[in-house]
């Protein structure tokens, strides 16, 4: 069995930023740095964002441990380039570990990539050259990986003429898949007609934008996030990871941008997966709902809302969510084996894991779009 793991992330390097930003931005890319007490932290301009934590698949407590003693004062006594596994930043040793988990190939996403978008709200400029910075390695890592190793660039759509000419180098540089926010632009839904040119863009030239976890604008109302001090990772973004797409998804579905752009492919992954059924369901019904109230639709759609999905989109499922039963519910074309290798969330076993939780019924067909098809179909390779 060929297996391709359409989630796994890898470590930025402390000066990654830095080298490979543009020289007129360098005093304004990120980087990696220790506080007094040896505690290692994502920062920017002397800003600290997050705490730079080496995570061990189903360990979190290993990371509470450690912060538990920053907060007591006390030195930190597991430096972290002392405890990054190598396999974690360099794509050559992360070769080897896909040849332990009996993989083929996998997408790599950034690791800190995830904390800090939304931090340089402000600083347009600052969010495009460390995005880019992030690109060209990304790049190199691809190219480090033999075609092993998909990697994900990073893109904001904040500057529309940045972004597609962003893509554009993308293509060329063999990026096929980009993170991008499920969220509004500056105020603008995703099916916003001045999006159309950037929406053509990855259209050309065969990049899919991916929505992830990531440090983007919050769908729910600020209200609800009070009482946590976490800005980056907070709890009820993580009870309500499904919320941001579907909300993207139904808003570029019903107004159009689907229809437009038949050939733009969507990947959705570490959203968790379970909401699909229910969404599609809701879609359906609600639209129909709709048009008998009202006598017609706002939008001219040659397709029922589900198929858009159906044709167009892709969502990465963990083991948790029991796969099997979620394409008996959907169908074979939707979802794509992931891991979230080396998170805490995700699992040290990928395929064994899978192995353990799928039905032994499931058809030989289904088995290979879970495992791989559907992401080379993502990939642009379908």
């Amino acid at each position: 069995m060929k297996a391709i793991d359409c989630d796994t992330h890898i470590f930025e390097p402390r000066t990654m930023w830095r080298d490979y930003i543009d020289p007129a931005l360098r005093d304004r890319a990120l980087s990696i740095e220790d506080d007094e007490l040896g505690y290692a932290w994502l920062t920017w301009q002397g800003k600290k964002l997050y705490e730079a934590d080496v995570q061990y698949p189903g360990k979190p407590k290993r990371i509470g441990n450690a912060r538990m003693r920053r907060r007591q004062g006390l030195q930190c006594d597991a430096p972290y380039d002392d405890t990054l596994p190598e396999d974690y930043w360099n794509p050559k040793a992360r070769l080897a570990r896909l040849d332990q988990f009996g993989v083929e190939s996998s997408v790599i996403f950034p690791n800190y990539g995830l904390l800090w978008e939304d931090s340089m709200r402000d600083d347009v400029p600052a969010l495009c050259g460390n995005m880019r910075a992030h690109n060209r390695w990304m790049a190199d890592n691809a190219r480090d990986g033999g075609g092993r190793l998909h990697g994900v660039a990073h893109l904001t759509l904040r500057d529309q003429e940045w972004s597609m000419e962003e893509i554009a180098r993308l293509g060329r540089d063999g990026i096929h898949l980009a993170m991008t926010a499920p969220a509004p632009v500056d105020g603008k839904p995703l099916s916003h007609p001045d999006l159309d040119p950037v929406w053509s863009a990855f259209e050309e030239h065969s990049v899919a934008p991916i929505f992830h976890v990531g440090n983007f604008q919050g769908v729910l109302h600020p209200a609800w996030y009070e009482g946590d001090p976490d800005q980056a990772d907070r709890v009820m973004d993580s009870i309500f990871l499904w919320v941001a797409p579907a909300v993207a998804l139904a808003n570029m579905i019903l107004n159009g941008t689907l229809e437009k752009h038949p050939r733009l492919r969507i990947g959705v992954i570490e959203l968790t997966a379970h909401w699909v059924p229910q969404f599609l369901l809701m879609l359906e019904g609600a639209t129909g709902f709709y048009i008998a109230r009202h006598g017609s639709f706002f939008t001219d759609l040659s397709l029922p809302p589900s198929e858009y999905f159906r044709r167009q989109v892709r969502v990465g499922a963990l083991p948790y969510e029991s796969p099997g039963n979620l394409i008996s519910l959907v169908g074979e074309d939707t979802y794509m084996f992931g891991s979230d290798w080396p998170h805490a969330e995700g699992v040290a076993d990928p395929v064994g894991v899978f192995e353990n939780i799928l039905p032994s019924d499931l058809g030989d067909t289904a088995r290979a779009k879970l495992y791989s098809e559907n992401f080379r179909w993502l990939l642009g390779e379908g």
